[in-house]
């Protein structure tokens, strides 16, 4: 590695370069495309990209075997190689650590903001009620009032509430979460549960597709895949999208069943100990073993403050809504004296109102929305589950569909007596940058 030169691991995304080097660890360090792209569930292209960067920055090299297959050999210390190099491998964990301490600090904020709220609106009654009351003791009741301070309590007072060693120690998740938290998770929910899922659905099904020779059924694909009904459109096109990532083509057997193959699934660098051919029909259960039957999304909660937390935010919000409308009848019938505390409430009233209104109006859309999509969930949850019922009772048809899938599975092991030729020598003698790696691969 020269200075200068530029690293091309920092070009991918960090989901397809963490994703990658995951699968790389643990398939040994020695992978063909396929490998990556099953263990990973990344698409061909991006797992393609992402080898060639990090084998280019890591010192790793290209092994050919009799048949043509390129397999990626990277050595043991290549993330220490990398991050080395990458500036950005490092400066990462610094920025994820920010994100999350800038995400607490927010969600405390809005908590800390209601009772900001609660006590500055009683305040200003408090004083708006004693101004009346002095006003009608000395008879003087169209003069303005004004208490005289400018400061009614400092923001810092508040922070007293919050736990500053909340990130420098663990906290376990049966303590729940805290009041201030309890306040942002009424208002705005506790973000997408089903939030990285998406990447956990491909890897299951290249997992599975790369376990069973590469040819597969559709039947096989639907319990992990966005499916109707069974009864319902009966068409096989839902398999389209895992087509489209893995390079599969569809091929028609000798009874006229249409099978998938994935010839990229099917050639392999990790030692494969062999094919099983008799997990059809009901003893499919077994042989999934502790896989996942159906790929199952979860259920949007309206939060997870517990009930008496939710309780006591509500009884708040009503608190400082009450509030915030008594305020306003009052403070049309009042003069202020500018540069006043009243002066001050009088200016950031709107804000007041703004808040108290949202406390309620985004919580009660947050409702329906979530009630909507909770129901479209439990329908592709079960539409998925029936069709992993389906497969374990599988009818005489669909268990000969089955066993031509087995019979024409595939699962080419290259071990080490296979290859022809490797760049190891090449790229340990030569400094090659990414050009050279890019013409190397078209030349092999």
């Amino acid at each position: 590695f020269k200075p200068g030169k530029r690293v091309e691991t920092d070009k991918l995304s960090s989901a397809v370069r963490d994703r990658t080097m995951k699968a790389v660890d643990a398939l040994g360090g020695r992978v063909t495309l396929g490998d990556v792209a099953s263990k990973a569930g990344l698409k061909l292209d991006e797992a393609e990209k992402a080898l060639q960067a990090l084998a280019a920055d890591s010192g790793g090299f290209l092994e050919v075997s009799d048949e043509g297959d390129v397999l990626y050999v990277f050595p043991s210390d290549y993330r220490a190689k990398l991050a080395a190099k990458s500036f950005r491998l490092k400066f990462e964990p610094v920025l994820d650590k920010s994100k999350a301490v800038a995400e607490y600090l927010i969600r405390v904020s809005f908590g800390t903001a209601l009772l900001a709220s609660i006590v500055i609106v009683y305040t200003a009654i408090i004083a708006l009620l004693s101004s009346r009351s002095e006003e009608d003791n000395r008879g003087r009741r169209g003069r303005s009032y004004d208490p005289g301070f400018n400061i009614f309590i400092s923001p810092s007072d508040l922070f007293w509430y919050w736990d500053p060693f909340y990130y420098r120690r663990p906290r376990r998740r049966t303590e729940g979460i805290n009041f201030f938290e309890s306040v942002f998770s009424f208002v705005f929910g506790d973000g997408d549960p089903n939030q990285g899922i998406e990447e956990e659905r491909w890897k299951l099904i290249g997992e599975y597709i790369a376990a069973n020779g590469g040819v597969v059924t559709a039947e096989e694909l639907a319990p992990y895949l966005d499916v109707p009904p069974i009864g319902g459109n009966e068409d096989e096109s839902f398999v389209l999208p895992v087509l489209l990532r893995f390079d599969g083509r569809p091929e028609v057997d000798s009874e006229g069943n249409i099978l998938y193959r994935f010839p990229s699934l099917q050639r392999t660098a990790s030692n494969w100990l062999g094919r099983r051919k008799e997990h059809v029909g009901k003893q499919w259960k077994t042989w999934i073993g502790g896989a996942k039957r159906f790929f199952q999304e979860k259920q949007w909660n309206f939060s997870k403050a517990s009930g008496t937390e939710k309780s006591l935010v509500v009884a708040l919000g009503g608190l400082n809504l009450a509030g915030v409308i008594v305020l306003g009848s009052m403070l049309k019938d009042v003069a202020i004296v500018r540069g006043g505390f009243l002066s001050f409430v009088s200016d950031i009233f709107p804000l007041l109102q703004i808040y108290a209104a949202s406390f309620f109006a985004i919580p009660l859309s947050r409702w329906f929305l979530i009630r909507k999509r909770n129901a479209e969930i439990d329908d592709r949850n079960r539409a998925r589950k029936q069709r992993a019922l389906a497969l374990e009772a599988a009818d005489l048809s669909l268990r000969q569909k089955l066993e031509s899938a087995r019979e024409m599975a595939e699962r080419t092991y290259i071990g080490a007596d296979r290859i022809i030729y490797t760049t190891e020598k090449d790229f340990v003698e030569q400094d090659y940058d990414a050009k050279d790696w890019e013409q190397r691969f078209r030349e092999l």
